[in-house]
């Protein structure tokens, strides 16, 4: 396994790769490695049917706000190079921030309404630096195929959104979310819980087994779904609701009712960590 730290660099492997008709995958990660994320490279080698798998690691300091845990988000540099090694990624995009945000940068993207919805709104800023650094490292990196985790639904949709407006030539894949044992969501963030926290924190996945029993039973009224959701979370005392919504994949608007591919999603509070889960239909 390579490690590639610059920019050009970057490129230059992309491009060779491409000349020797190598299809590359793309996995993009903030590190502190999980299953969740080792298993978004199979779907890259399988699904994608790439021949060759690129991750970048890059804690990306544009989509945290000032009041947020860029400083304290977890970093294992070491540990997550021998995890990728071990999963079969062939190059790690290791980049500094001085070289992705050169100080005279003033330029910026952002896809505008599904970012300032559901996560957005208590993030007001964190889409447009998500966006911003996926472009750059799509345009760096050149995959034919890059692949996202489910759990960040809002932002694959929002990314999808921007690949489709700016022409890129990329094709998005999303993978299923990866569960602990008892249904949490893998997140680098779990490590924040404390051992309360953590036992109540299951109420996330129970919450979405409950609509989704609900609308298979016949429930297709949105109100009715989410307040039962409510209701259930708010039995855990330290969980505290940011949000938890119905809406439509495409346009990530709320809807009166649950239909096919209606997207499920909730962020939830215990403590200072805020953790995000969600289901599609």
């Amino acid at each position: 396994m390579m490690v590639i730290t610059s920019p050009k660099e970057m490129n230059a492997w992309s491009q060779t790769a491409k000349l020797q008709k190598k299809r590359i995958g793309f996995v993009p990660t903030m590190g502190c490695l999980h299953r969740g994320h080792l298993s978004l490279i199979e779907v890259a080698r399988s699904q994608g049917k790439c021949d060759t798998v690129v991750m970048s690691v890059f804690v990306n300091p544009l989509q945290f706000a000032p009041n947020e845990d860029f400083d304290k988000y977890p970093r294992q540099w070491e540990l997550d190079k021998k995890l990728a090694e071990d999963a079969g990624v062939d190059v790690i995009f290791h980049p500094s921030s001085e070289d992705m945000y050169p100080a005279n940068a003033k330029t910026f993207v952002e896809v505008a309404d599904l970012s300032s919805v559901m996560c957005g709104l208590t993030r007001p800023t964190h889409f447009r630096g998500v966006t911003t650094v996926v472009a750059k490292l799509l345009n760096i990196v050149s995959p034919q195929v890059t692949v996202f985790g489910q759990k960040d639904a809002q932002q694959c949709f929002i990314i999808r959104r921007m690949v489709q407006d700016l022409m890129m030539e990329t094709k998005i894949i999303m993978a299923p979310i990866i569960r602990e044992n008892d249904g949490l969501a893998m997140s680098s963030r779990n490590r924040y819980l404390s051992s309360d926290e953590r036992t109540q924190a299951v109420c996330l996945s129970q919450s979405l087994e409950r609509a989704e029993k609900m609308i298979n039973a016949g429930e297709k009224r949105s109100a009715v779904i989410l307040k039962a959701m409510h209701e259930y979370i708010q039995q855990n005392p330290l969980a505290k609701v940011d949000y938890i919504t119905v809406v439509n994949t495409e346009t990530l608007q709320e809807t009166a009712e649950v239909f096919n591919k209606s997207l499920i999603a909730l962020a939830v509070y215990f403590g200072k960590t805020r953790l995000i889960d969600n289901i599609i239909l």
